[in-house]
Protein backbone atom coordinates (compact mmCIF):
# COMPACT_ATOMS: atom_id res chain seq x y z
CA UNK A 1 0.00 0.00 0.00
CA UNK A 2 2.82 2.49 0.81
CA UNK A 3 5.09 1.51 -1.93
CA UNK A 4 1.42 2.46 -4.08
CA UNK A 5 1.05 6.10 -2.74
CA UNK A 6 4.83 6.45 -3.50
CA UNK A 7 3.97 5.74 -7.64
CA UNK A 8 1.05 8.28 -7.20
CA UNK A 9 2.92 11.02 -5.51
CA UNK A 10 5.69 10.66 -7.65
CA UNK A 11 3.44 10.59 -11.28
CA UNK A 12 1.68 13.58 -9.63
CA UNK A 13 5.21 15.44 -9.11
CA UNK A 14 6.50 14.48 -12.77
CA UNK A 15 3.01 15.75 -13.55
CA UNK A 16 3.77 18.92 -12.02
CA UNK A 17 7.06 19.34 -12.83
CA UNK A 18 6.26 19.17 -17.00
CA UNK A 19 3.50 21.69 -16.28
CA UNK A 20 5.87 24.19 -14.97
CA UNK A 21 8.14 23.38 -17.72
CA UNK A 22 6.12 24.26 -20.01
CA UNK A 23 4.84 27.40 -18.51
CA UNK A 24 8.66 28.54 -18.13
CA UNK A 25 8.95 27.70 -21.83
CA UNK A 26 5.69 29.38 -22.89
CA UNK A 27 6.82 32.76 -20.87
CA UNK A 28 10.38 32.53 -22.58
CA UNK A 29 8.56 32.68 -26.07
CA UNK A 30 6.26 35.30 -24.95
CA UNK A 31 8.97 37.43 -23.51
CA UNK A 32 10.71 36.98 -26.56
CA UNK A 33 8.07 37.99 -29.05
CA UNK A 34 7.61 41.12 -26.71
CA UNK A 35 10.47 42.44 -26.44
CA UNK A 36 10.95 42.30 -30.78
CA UNK A 37 8.11 43.67 -30.80
CA UNK A 38 9.53 46.30 -28.49
CA UNK A 39 12.37 46.60 -30.68
CA UNK A 40 10.08 46.52 -34.05
CA UNK A 41 8.37 50.10 -32.75
CA UNK A 42 11.92 51.61 -32.42
CA UNK A 43 12.62 51.22 -35.54
CA UNK A 44 10.80 52.45 -39.13
CA UNK A 45 8.87 49.51 -41.13
CA UNK A 46 10.31 50.49 -44.80
CA UNK A 47 10.17 48.70 -47.92
CA UNK A 48 13.40 50.37 -48.78
CA UNK A 49 16.21 47.90 -49.25
CA UNK A 50 19.82 48.33 -48.15
CA UNK A 51 22.56 47.16 -50.12
CA UNK A 52 25.92 45.81 -48.26
CA UNK A 53 28.88 46.36 -50.28
CA UNK A 54 32.34 44.19 -49.36
CA UNK A 55 36.01 44.95 -49.89
CA UNK A 56 38.67 43.62 -51.84
CA UNK A 57 38.87 40.00 -51.06
CA UNK A 58 36.07 40.10 -49.01
CA UNK A 59 32.64 38.26 -50.00
CA UNK A 60 29.17 37.92 -48.32
CA UNK A 61 30.18 36.49 -45.34
CA UNK A 62 31.74 40.21 -44.64
CA UNK A 63 28.47 41.60 -44.47
CA UNK A 64 27.01 39.17 -42.43
CA UNK A 65 27.82 40.64 -38.62
CA UNK A 66 26.19 43.37 -39.91
CA UNK A 67 23.23 42.35 -41.34
CA UNK A 68 22.28 39.22 -38.86
CA UNK A 69 22.58 41.85 -36.31
CA UNK A 70 19.67 44.29 -37.68
CA UNK A 71 17.74 41.00 -38.03
CA UNK A 72 18.23 39.67 -34.55
CA UNK A 73 17.37 43.35 -33.12
CA UNK A 74 14.35 43.02 -35.10
CA UNK A 75 15.00 45.50 -37.69
CA UNK A 76 14.21 43.56 -40.87
CA UNK A 77 12.92 40.07 -41.50
CA UNK A 78 14.51 39.15 -44.91
CA UNK A 79 18.24 39.02 -46.24
CA UNK A 80 19.03 38.31 -49.82
CA UNK A 81 22.26 37.59 -51.26
CA UNK A 82 23.00 39.27 -54.83
CA UNK A 83 25.49 37.06 -56.58
CA UNK A 84 27.52 38.92 -59.24
CA UNK A 85 29.76 36.88 -61.81
CA UNK A 86 33.25 37.74 -63.21
CA UNK A 87 31.40 38.91 -66.27
CA UNK A 88 29.00 41.02 -64.08
CA UNK A 89 25.84 38.58 -64.21
CA UNK A 90 23.63 39.22 -61.06
CA UNK A 91 21.91 36.40 -59.41
CA UNK A 92 19.12 37.03 -56.69
CA UNK A 93 19.56 34.34 -54.12
CA UNK A 94 16.86 34.75 -51.67
CA UNK A 95 12.89 36.62 -52.04
CA UNK A 96 11.92 40.30 -50.98
CA UNK A 97 8.50 39.36 -50.39
CA UNK A 98 5.81 42.25 -50.48
CA UNK A 99 5.20 43.15 -46.87
CA UNK A 100 9.13 42.85 -46.17
CA UNK A 101 10.26 44.68 -43.15
CA UNK A 102 13.61 46.61 -44.22
CA UNK A 103 15.16 44.38 -46.76
CA UNK A 104 18.85 43.35 -46.72
CA UNK A 105 20.84 42.69 -50.12
CA UNK A 106 24.38 41.40 -49.08
CA UNK A 107 25.95 42.03 -52.67
CA UNK A 108 28.65 39.16 -53.47
CA UNK A 109 31.21 40.04 -55.91
CA UNK A 110 33.30 36.67 -56.79
CA UNK A 111 35.27 38.68 -58.73
CA UNK A 112 36.68 40.31 -55.36
CA UNK A 113 39.54 41.00 -56.32
CA UNK A 114 39.08 43.69 -58.86
CA UNK A 115 40.20 47.21 -58.66
CA UNK A 116 38.78 48.82 -61.76
CA UNK A 117 36.41 50.59 -59.50
CA UNK A 118 34.45 51.96 -62.65
CA UNK A 119 33.50 48.56 -63.61
CA UNK A 120 32.81 47.36 -60.00
CA UNK A 121 30.37 50.71 -60.37
CA UNK A 122 28.87 49.24 -63.64
CA UNK A 123 28.31 46.20 -61.65
CA UNK A 124 26.70 47.57 -59.17
CA UNK A 125 24.54 49.28 -61.19
CA UNK A 126 23.34 46.01 -62.28
CA UNK A 127 22.52 44.76 -59.00
CA UNK A 128 20.14 47.90 -58.79
CA UNK A 129 18.82 47.76 -62.42
CA UNK A 130 17.61 43.76 -61.33
CA UNK A 131 16.10 44.94 -58.16
CA UNK A 132 14.07 48.25 -59.93
CA UNK A 133 12.50 45.72 -62.71
CA UNK A 134 11.78 42.60 -60.10
CA UNK A 135 11.01 44.69 -57.21
CA UNK A 136 9.81 48.17 -58.39
CA UNK A 137 12.59 49.66 -56.23
CA UNK A 138 12.40 53.67 -55.92
CA UNK A 139 14.76 53.97 -53.62
CA UNK A 140 17.64 52.19 -51.58
CA UNK A 141 19.93 52.40 -48.80
CA UNK A 142 24.37 51.81 -49.54
CA UNK A 143 26.68 50.15 -46.74
CA UNK A 144 29.96 50.11 -47.62
CA UNK A 145 33.36 48.61 -46.12
CA UNK A 146 36.98 49.26 -47.74
CA UNK A 147 36.88 49.20 -51.48
CA UNK A 148 32.79 48.92 -51.17
CA UNK A 149 33.25 52.75 -50.35
CA UNK A 150 34.81 53.29 -53.95
CA UNK A 151 32.29 50.98 -55.93
CA UNK A 152 29.31 53.38 -54.11
CA UNK A 153 31.74 56.32 -54.70
CA UNK A 154 32.40 55.13 -58.43
CA UNK A 155 28.49 54.60 -59.14
CA UNK A 156 27.46 57.78 -58.18
CA UNK A 157 29.94 59.63 -60.17
CA UNK A 158 29.04 58.07 -63.55
CA UNK A 159 25.26 56.77 -62.93
CA UNK A 160 24.23 59.23 -59.90
CA UNK A 161 22.90 61.57 -62.45
CA UNK A 162 20.43 58.99 -64.10
CA UNK A 163 17.13 59.91 -63.34
CA UNK A 164 15.70 56.35 -64.60
CA UNK A 165 17.39 55.00 -61.44
CA UNK A 166 16.35 54.52 -57.73
CA UNK A 167 17.73 56.76 -55.68
CA UNK A 168 20.29 56.34 -52.86
CA UNK A 169 18.82 57.91 -49.68
CA UNK A 170 21.39 56.48 -46.63
CA UNK A 171 25.04 55.97 -47.50
CA UNK A 172 27.17 54.53 -44.87
CA UNK A 173 30.96 54.61 -45.59
CA UNK A 174 33.20 52.03 -42.80
CA UNK A 175 36.72 52.01 -43.48
CA UNK A 176 37.15 54.04 -47.16
CA UNK A 177 40.06 54.67 -48.77
CA UNK A 178 39.46 57.55 -50.91
CA UNK A 179 42.58 59.01 -50.92
CA UNK A 180 45.27 56.38 -50.44
CA UNK A 181 46.05 52.80 -48.33
CA UNK A 182 48.73 52.74 -46.60
CA UNK A 183 51.51 51.09 -48.09
CA UNK A 184 50.68 51.91 -51.53
CA UNK A 185 49.75 55.34 -51.56
CA UNK A 186 50.37 56.81 -48.46
CA UNK A 187 52.43 56.63 -45.18
CA UNK A 188 51.38 56.94 -41.59
CA UNK A 189 50.93 60.61 -40.51
CA UNK A 190 51.52 61.99 -43.86
CA UNK A 191 48.20 63.02 -45.40
CA UNK A 192 46.96 67.06 -44.36
CA UNK A 193 43.42 67.61 -44.22
CA UNK A 194 41.94 71.48 -44.30
CA UNK A 195 39.33 71.55 -42.15
CA UNK A 196 36.95 70.96 -45.11
CA UNK A 197 38.22 67.99 -45.60
CA UNK A 198 40.71 68.95 -48.20
CA UNK A 199 43.82 67.07 -48.62
CA UNK A 200 47.11 68.60 -49.66
CA UNK A 201 48.16 65.73 -51.97
CA UNK A 202 45.79 63.82 -53.88
CA UNK A 203 45.61 60.54 -55.89
CA UNK A 204 45.01 59.46 -58.84
CA UNK A 205 41.17 58.14 -58.46
CA UNK A 206 40.77 61.32 -55.86
CA UNK A 207 41.31 63.78 -58.12
CA UNK A 208 38.59 61.47 -60.19
CA UNK A 209 36.40 61.80 -57.86
CA UNK A 210 36.21 65.59 -57.06
CA UNK A 211 33.87 65.55 -59.89
CA UNK A 212 31.64 64.45 -57.00
CA UNK A 213 31.55 67.69 -55.50
CA UNK A 214 29.30 69.15 -58.33
CA UNK A 215 26.81 66.05 -59.61
CA UNK A 216 26.38 64.07 -56.02
CA UNK A 217 22.56 64.74 -55.53
CA UNK A 218 22.12 67.66 -54.02
CA UNK A 219 20.64 67.66 -50.60
CA UNK A 220 18.86 64.21 -51.10
CA UNK A 221 21.94 61.58 -49.22
CA UNK A 222 21.91 61.36 -45.48
CA UNK A 223 25.52 59.97 -44.73
CA UNK A 224 27.80 58.23 -42.20
CA UNK A 225 31.30 58.31 -42.68
CA UNK A 226 32.54 55.00 -40.31
CA UNK A 227 36.65 54.89 -39.38
CA UNK A 228 38.80 53.78 -36.91
CA UNK A 229 41.63 54.52 -35.09
CA UNK A 230 43.69 51.61 -33.51
CA UNK A 231 45.42 53.79 -30.90
CA UNK A 232 48.96 52.78 -32.09
CA UNK A 233 49.53 56.36 -33.02
CA UNK A 234 49.60 55.76 -36.79
CA UNK A 235 45.93 57.12 -36.86
CA UNK A 236 44.71 54.51 -38.86
CA UNK A 237 42.82 51.64 -38.67
CA UNK A 238 46.31 49.63 -39.78
CA UNK A 239 45.39 49.88 -43.95
CA UNK A 240 43.80 53.18 -44.32
CA UNK A 241 45.09 56.77 -42.23
CA UNK A 242 41.77 58.28 -40.92
CA UNK A 243 42.71 60.98 -43.29
CA UNK A 244 42.10 58.88 -45.93
CA UNK A 245 38.62 57.90 -44.79
CA UNK A 246 38.17 61.53 -43.58
CA UNK A 247 38.94 63.19 -46.94
CA UNK A 248 35.14 62.02 -47.92
CA UNK A 249 34.15 65.23 -46.53
CA UNK A 250 35.53 67.47 -49.18
CA UNK A 251 33.87 65.81 -52.09
CA UNK A 252 30.07 65.04 -50.86
CA UNK A 253 29.42 67.58 -47.65
CA UNK A 254 28.09 70.26 -48.97
CA UNK A 255 25.93 68.47 -51.24
CA UNK A 256 24.57 65.92 -48.88
CA UNK A 257 21.39 65.89 -47.18
CA UNK A 258 23.26 65.39 -43.77
CA UNK A 259 27.34 64.49 -43.33
CA UNK A 260 28.42 63.35 -40.30
CA UNK A 261 31.84 61.59 -39.12
CA UNK A 262 32.28 58.45 -36.07
CA UNK A 263 35.67 57.38 -34.78
CA UNK A 264 35.93 53.64 -33.46
CA UNK A 265 38.80 53.17 -31.43
CA UNK A 266 40.87 50.38 -30.42
CA UNK A 267 41.62 47.03 -31.29
CA UNK A 268 38.61 46.51 -32.43
CA UNK A 269 38.82 49.21 -34.65
CA UNK A 270 41.07 46.95 -37.16
CA UNK A 271 40.64 47.37 -40.28
CA UNK A 272 38.87 44.08 -41.43
CA UNK A 273 37.44 44.09 -37.70
CA UNK A 274 35.40 46.91 -38.60
CA UNK A 275 32.28 44.85 -39.92
CA UNK A 276 32.80 42.67 -37.10
CA UNK A 277 32.13 45.55 -34.33
CA UNK A 278 29.09 45.77 -32.08
CA UNK A 279 29.48 49.51 -31.68
CA UNK A 280 29.54 49.60 -35.53
CA UNK A 281 26.43 47.62 -35.65
CA UNK A 282 24.75 49.61 -33.19
CA UNK A 283 25.57 52.95 -35.13
CA UNK A 284 24.12 51.21 -38.65
CA UNK A 285 20.59 50.03 -37.27
CA UNK A 286 19.96 53.28 -35.56
CA UNK A 287 21.42 55.51 -38.75
CA UNK A 288 19.57 53.50 -40.99
CA UNK A 289 16.42 52.81 -39.55
CA UNK A 290 15.76 54.10 -35.60
CA UNK A 291 12.55 56.25 -35.92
Amino acid sequence: MQKGKIRVLSKTLKRIISIVIIILVLGVIGYGSLNKKSNNNDYINSSVPTLFFHGWGGSYHSEEQMANYAKSHGVTDTIIRADVSSKGKVTLNGKINKNAQNPIVEVNYLDNKNGNYSKDARWMKRVVVLLQKKYNIKKFNVVGHSMGNMTIAYYMLNYGKDKSLPKIIKQVDIAGHYNGILGMNDEPNRMKLASNGKPQKMDSDYKQLLKLREIYPDKQVDILNIYGDKGDGTHSDGSVSNASSKSLKYLVSERAKSYREKKISGPQAQHSKLHENKTVDKLLINFLWKK
